[in-house]
């Protein structure tokens, strides 16, 4: 993996501004809030207003901790003379309610996901976007470091929350991801602390999470001889765990464990009206160009989309798209 480079016009953008939004998508996983606070302290350390902005919910029990340091709302004299820094996303609708807060706002992007209707890049309009980077968080030390900044060890043990999110604890980095590991050594040496790093994600666990798994498990179904698996989590079953009783990333691990499995889907029926969907994959079947037919996105081994309608209608039209690349 060559390392990025991050373009002058971000850098040029950063300093010239005072006062920033920075933005993430809804729904923010570990990558994406430990990416907008380290970004936001090193702002202000250099002097800038940088408030952080997230339309939640914070649904993942391993970024609760951190919801009451974001606005969900920027105010008028929050966005009085601000620009925006939107990062883990480059589709303005995947910011949620908050999009129609950042309008008519000067932006700047970064992500490193392959999908989205991200601009191009330009000095009114900078994007620093690398579809090869881990995390978002990696991009944002690269940015920290071009602005001349060495992270402090609360930047520190946030960008490193943020790589262990979307590497999996470095599960998914491939071979030629020796810059993954050169980065998270400048993390580790700047303070960040691998160990209780694993604890915050992996641990605090609820009972309620591990008999959710079980059920979920139980309904795993097998198609095209084995390379997909397909479970559901019912709408009285959210109601009656809610969201704090998830642990999907175990629960894709157990599921990938097993002999010939190639993609993993899981279809959650969130409201009695609309169901969302995480997949999941290994090595060469695409998850984030299936999403994009369904509206969503992601990467090419983790995506998701929402879904108007029910379990019994989804199930069918999903199978169906996982046909054309099994069959």
């Amino acid at each position: 993996m060559a390392v990025p480079v991050v373009p002058e016009e971000l850098i040029r953008f950063i300093k010239t501004g005072s006062k920033f939004l920075i933005a993430g998508h809804k729904e923010p996983d570990g990558d994406c809030v430990g990416s907008q606070l380290a970004l936001t302290s090193v702002l202000r350390r250099m002097g800038k207003e940088a408030i952080p902005c997230s339309a939640g919910p914070f649904k993942r029990t391993e970024v609760m901790p951190y919801a009451d340091r974001f606005t969900a709302v920027p105010g008028a004299a929050d966005r009085e003379n601000a620009r925006v820094i939107v990062v883990d996303c480059s589709a303005s609708h995947r910011t949620g309610d908050l999009a129609s807060c950042l309008e008519g706002l000067p932006a700047a992007v970064i992500d490193h996901h392959a999908t989205g209707d991200h601009p191009a890049s330009s000095a009114e309009t900078p994007v620093f976007l690398d579809a090869g980077a881990p995390s978002v968080s990696f991009l944002i030390l690269l940015l920290i470091e071009a602005l001349g900044q060495t992270p402090t060890r609360e930047e520190a043990e946030l960008l490193f929350f943020g790589l262990c999110t979307d590497t999996g604890f470095f599960r998914h980095v491939d071979q030629g991801g020796g810059d993954t590991f050169t980065a998270a050594a400048r993390m580790i040496r700047a303070g960040a602390n691998p160990r209780e790093t694993f604890q915050a994600i992996h641990g605090g666990k609820s009972l309620g999470s591990r008999v959710l798994m079980g059920i979920i498990l139980s309904r795993a179904e097998a198609f095209f001889e084995g390379r997909l698996i397909l479970s559901v989590e019912k709408y009285e079953e959210s109601q009656r765990f809610g969201l704090e009783g998830r642990d999907s990333d175990s629960l894709y691990q157990m599921l990938q464990s097993i002999a010939g499995v190639e993609a993993i889907t899981i279809i959650r029926q969130e409201t009695p009206e609309n169901c969302t969907v995480g997949l999941r994959s290994r090595d060469s079947v695409d998850v984030a160009a299936i999403a994009a037919t369904f509206g969503g996105g992601g990467h090419k081994n983790a995506a998701g989309f929402s879904f108007p309608g029910l379990i019994e209608d989804l199930r069918p039209k999903i199978l169906a798209a996982f046909e054309k690349v099994f069959i």
